[in-house]
C-alpha cells in the first residue's frame, strides 16, 4: 500500500500540475532526493541535527489525568517538545540539508501558523543559508511573535496581500518567486501538498514520528495503539505519524478544522474540512481534495487555527480517504477551544489550537467506543503562539 518516491501519483491524486518552467527544478529535485534520501553520509548528518538540534525522540507522554477524564488510555506524542515548537523542523532541517547537498544558495518558503515559516528560520541559520518566507497578511498579524522570531534568525517575511492573505495565497507568491529564481534557490515546502516529489518528500522526512511511536509504544504497552489521531491541515503531522503504520491493523484518524466560530451546534460550518467536504481538483501543482464552488473557483477556509486554514489537502491523504484506510472527521472551532483548555488544566500542556482538534475529536468519540482502548494524539506543536487568539476569544 505505501507508496514509492519514483510513482508521481497517490491513485489519481498527486501529479506535477505546473509550468513547463518548473518542470527542470521538479526534476532535478526528484533526482537529487532519490539520490540523497538512502546515502549514509546524509542520513548520519540529518540525524545529528535531528537528535543534536532538534532534540530528537520526542517523548511519548501517558496523560493519566486526560485520560480519566475521557474515559480512555490516551498517550501524546510530544512534537511540542521539538525545537522550536512544532513539528515542522523534521522536514526542514532534511529539505535544507538537501539543498546544500544540491549546492543552491538561497531558501524560499510559505508559511500559515509561521511555525514552518520558523523551522526554516531556523534550519536556514543552522547552515547558513539565506532564507525568504512568504506569509499571508492575516496571519502576518495573528502570529506575530511567529515573524519576530522568524527575523530574529535572519529571515526575510514578505507579507502577500492578495486574495484571502492566507496559507493557499503565500504558496502562490512563493511558487511564483521559485520560477524565477529556479537556477539558485530551492523551495521549501512545508506540508505533504504540492506538485511531486514534494508529498513523498516531506512525508519522509516526517516520517520520524511514526517511526518513533512503532518502537515507543511496543516499550510502554508491549502493541500498537488500538488508533492515532492527529490534526490535518495540509497534513505533514498526520502522514507523519500515519505513514508507518498504514499496513499495521489499527485505526488513523484525521482530523480537520470545521470553524464555526463559537457556534458549537452550527453543523455547516464544513469551511475547512477538505477531506469531508472537499471535491476532486487541482490546486498548487497537485490533484487532490480541495475546497471549491460549482465552477472550480477555490472557496477560502475559515479556522480558528492558522496551520489548518487550507482549501486544500495531501494527495496522499486523499488517496487513503477514498480507500478507506484513514477516517476523516472534524472538529468545530468551539470545539478546539474546550479541548485546548482541558489539556492546559488536566496535563499542564498548552497545545497549538492545530493539535487541540485533534484532543477535541477524541473527546467527542471516545464514548462511542470507536477509538478502542488505546489512543495515541499527535501534539503536533505548542500554544504559546496561539495564546492571543484563545485570549481574545474567551472575552
Amino acid at each position: 500500500m505505501k507508496q514509492e518516491l519514483k510513482s508521481t501519483k497517490f491513485g489519481k491524486y498527486g501529479g506535477q500540475f505546473v509550468p513547463e518552467v518548473l518542470m527542470p527544478a521538479l526534476e532535478e529535485l526528484t533526482e537529487q532526493y532519490e539520490k540523497y534520501k538512502d546515502d549514509p553520509v546524509f542520513n548520519e548528518e540529518l540525524n545529528y541535527y535531528l537528535r543534536d538540534f532538534a532534540g530528537r525522540p520526542s517523548p511519548l507522554y501517558h496523560a493519566k489525568r486526560l485520560s480519566k477524564e475521557y474515559g480512555v488510555k490516551i498517550y501524546l506524542k510530544r512534537e511540542d517538545l521539538v525545537h522550536g515548537g512544532a513539528h515542522k523542523l523534521n522536514n526542514t532541517l532534511g529539505q535544507a540539508l538537501l539543498t546544500r547537498y544540491m549546492g543552491k544558495k538561497r531558501i524560499i518558503a510559505e508559511t500559515g501558523a509561521g511555525q514552518h515559516g520558523t523551522a526554516c528560520a531556523m534550519a536556514g541559520a543552522a547552515f547558513g543559508i539565506k532564507t525568504e518566507v512568504y506569509m499571508g497578511a492575516k496571519d502576518t498579524v495573528r502570529q506575530r511573535m511567529n515573524v519576530y522570531r522568524m527575523e530574529l534568525m535572519g529571515t526575510r517575511v514578505i507579507p502577500v496581500k492578495s486574495g484571502s492573505q492566507t496559507l493557499k495565497d503565500a504558496i502562490n507568491e512563493a511558487m511564483r518567486d521559485w520560477v524565477a529564481n529556479v537556477e539558485t534557490t530551492n523551495y521549501m515546502i512545508g506540508s505533504v501538498v504540492g506538485p511531486h516529489p514534494y508529498p513523498t518528500m516531506v512525508r519522509d522526512f516526517q516520517s520520524v514520528i511514526g517511526k518513533e511511536v512503532r518502537t515507543q509504544m511496543m516499550e510502554k504497552e508491549g502493541r500498537f495503539p488500538d488508533s492515532i489521531v492527529a490534526c490535518t491541515g495540509g497534513g505533514s503531522n498526520a502522514m507523519g505519524i500515519f505513514h508507518p503504520f498504514v499496513d499495521d491493523d489499527l485505526q488513523l484518524f484525521a482530523v480537520e478544522a470545521g470553524g464555526g466560530g463559537l457556534k458549537t451546534t452550527d453543523k455547516e460550518a464544513l469551511h475547512s474540512a477538505t477531506l469531508c467536504a472537499g471535491e476532486e481538483g487541482v490546486l498548487h501543482g497537485a490533484r487532490t481534495k480541495v475546497l471549491q464552488n460549482k465552477y472550480g473557483q477555490i472557496l477560502e477556509s475559515s479556522s480558528i487555527a492558522a496551520g489548518l486554514d487550507y482549501a486544500g489537502v495531501g494527495p496522499e491523504l486523499a488517496y487513503l480517504a477514498d480507500i478507506g484506510r484513514i477516517k476523516p472527521c472534524y472538529s468545530l472551532d468551539s470545539e478546539a477551544l474546550e479541548a485546548f483548555h482541558d489539556l492546559c488544566r488536566l496535563e499542564g500542556i498548552i497545545p497549538a489550537l492545530e493539535s487541540s482538534h485533534a484532543v477535541a475529536y477524541v473527546k467527542k468519540a471516545a464514548a462511542s467506543g470507536e477509538l478502542g482502548d488505546v489512543v495515541v494524539i499527535n501534539i503536533s506543536g505548542r500554544g504559546d503562539k496561539d495564546l492571543e487568539t484563545v485570549l481574545g476569544m474567551n472575552k
